[in-house]
């Protein structure tokens, strides 16, 4: 793995360099985000109302974020809470350790939640599950699950991404909306009964609680929402960075940071620096802008309209500032992001700002964990700083990651049929990238596990280009519902490139 990381400080356009660079002028934090309110709230919910006066005095002093940042910063923020014993007798499952949670307290507002603990290596056997108080209400969720999630969405055992920094487990984030109460528990797993040689499997030692804040977007996160009255999983009224010709590039803003402008350099060749969308381009178009080696046959799909980091609001001073690259694209891994479907796509942004908040902050890794990500309306982001064309290296499907790209669809798709939007999208990005790099969507393709809990290190796996996460990893993802669609979006993908 580590002979195949290429490392970039992030500066491959000589203008990145020359751009002005001011400091902004100190102010106060910008207000939270509007958010949508949790689900299903009711005043009549167990507990509900505000916590006693008592309470509220005594967790203030805990909502310090757990990273410090100056008034000049970019908004967002995270709380980072130490989970404790639930001494009640309803929090304890017969013949299991002590559950672990927080009662219900107050926070700064926050619309993102997870738990993450000290091993990265160690798993969670049990079920973690909060609620959470619309923001300036009395209003309470009902208890929502929370994905455990253990390890399977990391960075490969060995790799510099594990290996050079403090790496933390992670359940999979949630998005409960624009929230500033929450109450916690987890419930360790029972031993089986029926083995009577079965011990219980404690906790994760270090367990924290993990509050974010996606803080402000670029343009008030103004993603485009279905049209009203389009039947469900109808793909969304087309913006102009969207359509199937160019559009007008977005207006370069008069000062981009240096660490904007390294990551705008390397889609360069796709959009002026400081652009918010590499705009869609026919497939005629697409090929007129690639190289193709002589004699071969261009099968490449008409390259989609892509929403830059820039235009979701990434704070790259959150990220490592180099780039990691591997050799090549040969396959496509598609995941769920399983933080649910309660949001809007207006909304996408700031759900995509709090994961990669919670990947580099809260879980340790050097940069949002997938290379692109998808909204149920079929828009396309940016993820993984590093260029949308080159082979960046993700930390997305433990084992995998070398020579594959990751797709995280937003929502979670267990038992929710995913919008038609969303795989049509899947589509399109993959017979795009997947066509740079030779690669046949309806193909299979030999991989080399970098060490996994289905496939040992070193061993050499066949798998379809275009894959779910549960074919390199014992897991669920990307949720049944999604996984059943990928053969529909192989054959679509293949069609785009002209297969």
């Amino acid at each position: 793995m580590r002979a195949l990381v290429v490392t970039s400080v992030g500066v491959t356009c000589a203008a990145a360099l020359t751009l002005p660079l001011a400091t902004p002028a100190a102010s106060a934090p910008a207000p939270h985000s509007a958010s949508a309110r949790p689900p299903s709230m009711s005043p009549e919910a167990p507990g509900a109302g505000p916590p006693s006066a008592q309470a509220e005095a005594t967790t203030r002093e805990a909502f310090a974020p757990s990273d410090v940042r100056s008034a000049a910063e970019p908004a967002g923020s995270t709380q980072s809470l130490p989970l404790a014993p639930l001494a009640t007798p309803s929090d304890r499952v017969a013949g299991a350790p002590a559950a672990q949670g927080l009662p219900q307290r107050d926070a700064r507002p926050f619309s993102l939640v997870g738990v993450v603990w000290d091993d990265a290596e160690a798993e969670l056997h049990g079920t973690v599950q909060v609620r959470t108080r619309a923001t300036g209400t009395t209003r309470w969720s009902d208890w929502q699950d929370v994905e455990t999630h253990n390890a399977e969405h990391a960075a490969d055992l060995g790799s510099a991404e594990r290996e050079g920094r403090t790496v933390r487990g992670a359940t999979a984030p949630l998005w409960v909306g624009d929230s500033d109460g929450v109450e916690v528990r987890v419930r360790p797993e029972a031993p089986d009964p029926q083995d009577r040689a079965a011990t219980s499997v404690p906790l994760p030692e270090g367990m924290r609680l993990e509050l974010v804040d996606p803080g402000e977007g670029p343009g008030d996160d103004r993603a485009p929402e279905p049209a009203r009255g389009a039947p469900a999983g109808r793909a969304a009224a087309v913006p102009a960075g969207f359509a199937d010709t160019p559009a007008t590039a977005a207006v370069l803003p008069e000062i981009l940071t240096a660490e904007t402008a390294a990551a705008s350099a390397v889609n360069a060749e796709l959009a002026e620096l400081g652009a918010t969308v590499i705009p869609a381009l026919s497939r005629a178009q697409t090929l007129e802008s690639v190289e193709l080696a002589p004699g071969a046959k261009p099968y490449i799909g008409p390259r989609p309209g892509i929403v830059t980091r820039k235009g979701w609001g990434a704070d790259e001073k959150l990220r490592e500032k180099s780039f990691a690259y591997t050799k090549t694209v040969k396959a496509a891994f598609v995941h769920h992001s399983a933080t649910g479907n309660n949001y809007t796509c207006k909304q996408a942004p700031s759900v995509l700002r709090s994961i990669y908040r919670y990947h580099v902050k809260s879980s340790g890794w050097r940069d949002f964990g997938y290379n692109f990500a998808v909204d149920k309306c079929g828009n396309i982001y940016e993820g993984r700083a590093g260029g949308v064309t080159k082979a960046v290296l993700g930390a997305h499907t433990l084992g995998f990651n070398s020579n594959t790209m990751g797709i995280a669809v937003l929502g979670s798709y267990a038992s929710t049929n995913p919008p038609a939007a969303a795989v049509t999208a899947v589509s399109k990005l993959t017979a795009w990238k997947l066509g740079l790099f030779g690669g046949n969507p309806k193909g299979k393709v030999t991989l080399v596990s970098g060490g996994s809990n289905k496939y040992k290190a070193g061993v050499k796996v066949k798998m379809n280009v275009i894959s779910g996460h549960r074919d390199g990893f014992a897991t669920e993802c990307p949720g049944a519902r999604l996984y059943k669609k990928l053969g529909k979006a192989r054959t679509s993908s293949a069609k785009l490139q002209g297969r």
